[in-house]
């Protein structure tokens, strides 16, 4: 009598057989593509990509060229901030080092930001706290501003003391800086201080203004354009305050942002200091930025300038300009803790 029942189970038998010799000459053909696939992935979390960018609006993260959220010390160099933004530029927490990272996010929840200060505003010195980076050969990893149309800087600020500070470079007690270093990109040429986008606050014909200002050639006049609203309603004393600029290098226009709406102001240098009333496309300078400035300036911590007694959280630069829709969505995005 034929045993149907074995015959059926061998078949069983030698289909799995044959399935799980199919899988095994698939892993063999595919492990070293499955290796190099989550090694990129490592590096693009490591980078800031993925899940550690859910804090950004999704249209933003292509143009992220660097974003500081103060949760991401140097592994072993807590005085230094990873970028989570694809160029992967490291900066520095001068002078205060880790000492700067404060419990105190902007987000809901918490987190982290830096705080900035003035130290000795008697004495001229290089202690002021502030962050960035800086190279006088231009820093490579932010060429994506090189040769760039447009960029935007945003960010969240919370003033924790009297600004602007006083002038540490003069022996005169009254005299006061006639500017608060917000966050800015330098230019190529730059010494420290000269930048290609800004985000400031800074003294216009008299009055104190929360500004955008930015130069599209290296060497060339910088172009201003100031809020007509009173700066310290802007940015009142211990209170977190969402600002965004952007930068239309092309058709030499600027707009400042406060808590997701724009913000209505003038510029305050007439005629064509960025020189585009000539036909064509135009950009800025085809050199590296000389890094970032945080707090204040000369991130090369060689001289003080413009200190900001201020806590700094979710700063992003941007290679485009922003539109108004996503510098609202942004906003509520990070106010709702929608991430």
């Amino acid at each position: 009598m034929t045993d149907y029942s074995a015959k059926g189970v061998g078949r069983r038998r030698s289909v799995r057989s044959r399935r799980l010799a199919a899988v095994a000459v698939a892993a063999l053909m595919c492990g070293p593509l499955a290796g190099v696939s989550a090694a990129q992935a490592g590096t693009d979390e490591a980078r800031g990509h993925g899940h550690a960018l859910s804090a950004v609006l999704p249209s933003l993260r292509p143009d992220l060229v660097s974003y500081y959220d103060f949760e991401h010390p140097v592994p072993g160099a807590p005085a230094r901030e990873r970028d989570r933004g694809f160029s992967g530029t490291t900066i520095d927490l001068i002078n205060g080092g880790a000492a700067m990272r404060v419990r105190d996010g902007a987000s809901p929840g918490g987190g982290h930001a830096i705080q900035s200060r003035q130290v000795n505003p008697a004495t001229k010195g290089n202690d002021d706290w502030k962050a960035g980076v800086y190279s006088t050969t231009g820093v490579p990893t932010l060429r994506a501003f090189s040769g760039a149309k447009e960029a935007s800087i945003m960010g969240w600020f919370k003033m924790t003391g009297p600004n602007p500070a006083p002038n540490s470079e003069t022996a005169d007690p009254s005299d006061h800086y006639n500017a608060v270093g917000l966050a800015g990109l330098l230019s190529g040429d730059s010494n420290g201080h000269d930048v290609r986008a800004l985000l400031e606050v800074i003294d216009v014909s008299g009055t104190m203004r929360v500004v955008a200002l930015g130069r599209r050639v290296d060497g060339g006049k910088s172009q201003t354009f100031a809020a007509n609203e009173d700066w310290q309603s802007i940015l009142p004393i211990g209170e977190w305050v969402f600002l965004a600029a952007s930068f239309d290098y092309d058709h030499g226009t600027m707009r400042l942002y406060k808590n997701g709406r724009p913000l209505d102001g003038f510029y305050t240098t007439a005629g064509d200091p960025w020189e585009v009333g000539t036909p064509g496309t135009h950009v800025t300078s085809a050199t590296d930025p000389r890094g970032i400035k945080i707090g204040g300036s000369f991130p090369q911590n060689t001289a003080e300038k413009n200190a900001c007694d201020c806590r700094l959280d979710g700063l992003m630069f941007l290679n485009r300009a922003v539109t108004d829709k996503e510098v609202w969505q942004q906003y509520h995005r990070a106010v709702s803790g929608r991430h």
